[in-house]
Order: structure tokens, then C-alpha cells, then sequence
């Protein structure tokens, strides 16, 4: 679903991340880690677009991001929910009216607003709550607030930054929890983290990053099986990316 070819993406004189290549496939639920700074918020940022790499390529379903017209960049974005450390939530806003605001964003019919705010919060344990204001609710109900707002536009991927820095361990349990359900529903979920617990708990895939650079990288069950595909299986999926990546590129060319 999401590849980085050679990124390397610098501010000034450093290099918050250098020649990154990594793939993530449709349905894996994958772990950024590192210390701070190390560069995982930067990899999140390429990868909605919110930044530039210097050199390299960003495929998102075999189309290269880097080189996606600017017009084309909130089409992107309503593709990739995001869920923030510090929420972003509108404090003036109910709970139900700050979900909404990602459908009126993405120009979703009203007609459908109640039904999908609905099930979201349904999900992430917040319909009894859905009139109260953000300063009535706590740090976990909070999170998944944002958690409900990312997941309403019904998006292919989630990326997390730190979802669980400002919160207790019991908390940040639970929302593992339903960070591991939306998963297994088949959404592809990139998880910026450096709190051990929860990545030794889960046991997902494991990108580490340190000073910009990839240092580690354990493959999942799902990764590894893909693996032992026979070569010749391999190598037409992989011109058929190329291919799909071409054709895309003539179309942006004739636009």
C-alpha cells in the first residue's frame, strides 16, 4: 500500500531522515520506534504529504506522492485518517460536532453525517458521550475522540503519532485494543511510538529508527509468508505496480 524509496529528507544542515526504503502492505498494523527525534513524526508527515522528501520516492498504491500535483493533495489526505498525541480536538465543539467536522471537510452528504458519526463513536465507546464538550471528557476519551474523527471518513490507512504519550498505561491499553480491532477489520494502521510496553504487548511489525536512519525493521507473519511467493508470482506483481505507476504518471502529464 505505502512504499519509501531511497527518502531522505533534511532541515538545514540535518538529516531528520536519510535514504529510508520501507514497505507496508494493505492490512499490517506496523510500529515506527525510536527515541525522540529520531524521525519518525518526519516519515508520518511524507507520507501525508505534509512534507517534501529532498530525494527518494513515496508510493501510495503505486502512484509516486512526491510527484502529485498540489490539487490532487486533499484527494490524498481523505485516504489517510490521522490521530494526533495532543488530540486536536475543538474545545468549543461537542464530542458528535467534532467528529463531524471530518465529513464536512471531506464534503460528506448530511444525509449520511448521523449515521456514520454514529457508528464510529458506537466503536470507540463514546455514544453516551457524544454532547459532551472536550473539557467534560478525560485524557483516554479524549484520544479516541480523535481516534472516532479519523476513522469517520472511512479512510485506507490510519497513521498514530504518539497516540498514547499523555496517557496512563490502563488507558493506553485500551486503546491498543482498538487500534488492533480497526487492524483486523483490514485498515492499514503506521503507529510512531517509544513506549516499549505496548510494541512488546501487541508483537506487530517493528520499524526502528535512529538519527534519521532505519536500524531495524522485524517482519510480520503476513510479510514473511508473502515472502515465499515463487519469483516469477513476485516479479509480475511488481511490474504490474510499475505499470499501474506509469499509467498514472501520463494521465498527471496530459492534465
Amino acid at each position: 500500500m505505502i512504499s519509501l524509496k531511497d527518502v531522505t529528507k533534511t532541515f538545514g544542515k540535518i538529516k531528520a531522515i536519510e535514504d529510508a526504503t520501507f514497505s507496508v502492505d494493505k492490512g499490517e498494523f506496523v510500529f515506527l520506534t525510536g527515541p525522540s527525534g529520531a524521525g519518525k513524526t518526519t516519515i508520518l508527515k511524507l507520507i501525508l504529504r505534509d512534507y517534501l522528501p529532498d530525494k527518494g520516492k513515496i508510493f501510495f498504491e503505486g502512484k509516486d506522492i512526491v510527484r502529485l500535483p498540489d490539487k490532487y493533495i486533499p484527494s490524498l489526505r481523505q485516504q489517510i485518517g490521522v490521530v494526533f498525541q495532543d488530540f486536536k480536538v475543538l474545545p468549543e465543539r461537542t464530542v458528535r460536532e467534532n467528529v463531524e467536522v471530518a465529513l464536512a471537510v471531506k464534503g460528506t452528504p448530511l444525509s449520511e453525517w448521523k449515521k456514520r458519526v454514529g457508528d464510529v463513536l458506537n466503536l470507540v465507546g463514546l455514544i453516551e458521550r457524544s454532547s459532551l464538550f472536550p473539557s467534560q471528557l478525560s485524557g483516554g476519551e479524549l484520544q479516541r475522540v480523535s481516534l472516532a474523527r479519523a476513522l469517520v471518513i472511512n479512510p485506507k490507512m490510519i497513521l498514530a503519532d504518539e497516540p498514547t504519550g499523555n496517557l496512563d498505561w490502563d488507558t493506553a491499553d485500551e486503546l491498543m485494543d482498538l487500534f488492533e480491532k480497526i487492524s483486523k477489520e483490514g485498515k492499514t494502521v503506521i503507529m510512531a511510538t517509544h513506549h516499549r510496553g505496548i510494541v512488546d504487548k501487541l508483537k506487530k511489525r517493528e520499524i526502528k529508527i535512529d538519527n534519521g536512519k532505519i536500524t531495524g525493521d522485524s517482519e510480520s507473519p503476513k510479510r514473511k509468508a508473502k515472502a515465499k511467493e515463487k519469483p516469477v508470482e513476485k516479479k509480475a506483481e511488481e511490474e504490474k505496480t510499475k505499470v499501474k505507476a506509469e499509467v498514472e504518471e501520463v494521465k498527471e502529464k496530459k492534465e
